[in-house]
């Protein structure tokens, strides 16, 4: 009866619903989930909207270090030790998150394959992602940073549809993540709205628009 039971649990919808060692909320646009420095004891589950993980060093200096959206999970640092977070959590759009304690997590991860599975693939996928930032940081331009970085805010190259209207984003956060200065950005961006790339109306009002074309950016040479 275990063996069947195991079999039939669905990670996805454990984690649509609230219960025991689990809790689901909103958060507004640029609400803080949690802050560099606070206890880790849990991890989170996003169901809907985008956020950004951001680090800042004892100079004053922050730095996005990541951009995650609707079936990533995040702060699962606590899983291996971490007793503070490391970066601070802030939402990029309206979000529903779902809180899932330590300890319930590290059960589900022995007592349920599929939920190992989902977790795992999470895991691999992120590690990808790191990699790919690293060789993009090290050989490619800023200009090719840019494009690749809205490229993955659209969902382009990720499983799932595409969202080509990605939700508004400043120009001094995507300065952050590519690495480079705001006039840089605002430069590239006004370029790839020329050549057809993007669509916006006003300073990113509404939402950006990005489209597939935008791939002639990161393929050419």
């Amino acid at each position: 009866m275990k063996r069947k039971e195991k079999l039939s649990f669905d990670p996805k919808g454990f984690l649509a619903k609230a219960d025991k060692g689990r809790t689901l909320a909103d958060y507004p646009k640029n609400q803080k989930v949690f802050l560099q420095g606070d206890p880790a004891d849990a991890i989170f589950y996003i169901q809907k909207g985008k956020l950004k993980l951001t680090v800042v060093s004892q100079q004053g200096k922050e730095a996005v270090v990541a951009i995650l959206g609707s079936g990533d999970f995040f702060g699962e640092g606590c899983l291996a030790g971490q007793s503070q977070r490391m970066a601070s959590a802030t939402t990029m759009s309206d979000c529903s998150i779902m809180r899932l304690e330590k300890a319930g997590v590290i059960r589900l991860l022995h007592d349920q394959p599929a939920f190992s599975a989902l977790f795992l693939h999470h895991l691999l996928s992120r590690n990808i992602r790191i990699e790919e930032d690293l060789v993009d940081q090290l050989f490619n331009s800023s200009e090719k940073r840019l494009a690749r970085v809205l490229l993955l805010l659209a969902n382009f190259g990720k499983e799932g549809e595409p969202e080509p209207v990605i939700p508004k984003i400043s120009q001094e956060t995507l300065a952050e993540i590519v690495g480079t200065t705001r006039s840089r950005v605002s430069f590239f961006m006004n370029r790839f709205r020329k050549l057809g790339f993007v669509h916006y109306s006003g300073q990113f009002n509404g939402g950006l628009e990005v489209h597939s074309s935008l791939l002639n950016v990161i393929l050419h040479d």
